[in-house]
């Protein structure tokens, strides 16, 4: 297996979540209440799967490891795009977080913020996801040989149990931090 191809599984468990965001948000549109179980659901998944696991492994595998490859002008400048865009889905993560908790605090007005925050993720994952399926993820597996693709598959697969180990120790330190 391709280090890319672990990633690009990932990408089609995000396609299916940016589909259940697409079913709230129309339920917004029509002005319905916000659901926020489903909507803290939606917080953690993209924080957690979408971005620390997921975007966690571009950046700290496979980005780090062409960074140390003589690479295309064209290949580094899509690399710089895609973390630039990490960034923009962690600044629009935040914005809706921070939407939701003013709803909860009884700002009314935030639910517009709420729906506009969910559709710029909606529209913004499938053009990412795109980029890097289409785009970059494949053509840049040239740069390595197979005893590196080999290296880059162990390192995911040990980056991926390490997420399930620090995500529970931070349940439990939050759960400490509040008693």
């Amino acid at each position: 297996m391709l280090p890319v191809g672990m990633l690009m599984k990932e990408h089609r468990i995000i396609e299916e979540m940016i589909k259940l965001m697409l079913w709230e948000s129309a339920r917004l549109k029509e002005g319905r209440k916000p659901d926020i179980n489903f909507i803290d659901k939606v917080i953690d998944f993209i924080k957690v799967y979408a971005d620390e696991c997921h975007h966690g492994k571009e950046e700290d595998i496979l980005f780090k490891e062409l960074k140390e490859k003589p690479i295309s002008q064209k290949h580094k400048k899509i690399m710089e795009e895609l973390l630039d865009e990490h960034v923009f889905g962690r600044q629009v993560l935040a914005s809706l977080a921070e939407a939701k908790k003013k709803y909860l605090q009884g700002d009314k007005e935030s639910v517009s913020l709420i729906e506009k925050n969910m559709h710029r993720l909606i529209d913004f994952y499938p053009a990412h996801i795109d980029k890097e399926d289409n785009h970059f993820f494949l053509p840049v597996m040239e740069y390595f040989d197979e005893r590196e693709k080999e290296e880059m598959v162990c390192r995911c697969r040990e980056f991926d149990m390490k997420m399930i180990h620090q995500k529970y120790k931070g349940v439990i330190e939050e759960i400490k931090k509040r008693r």
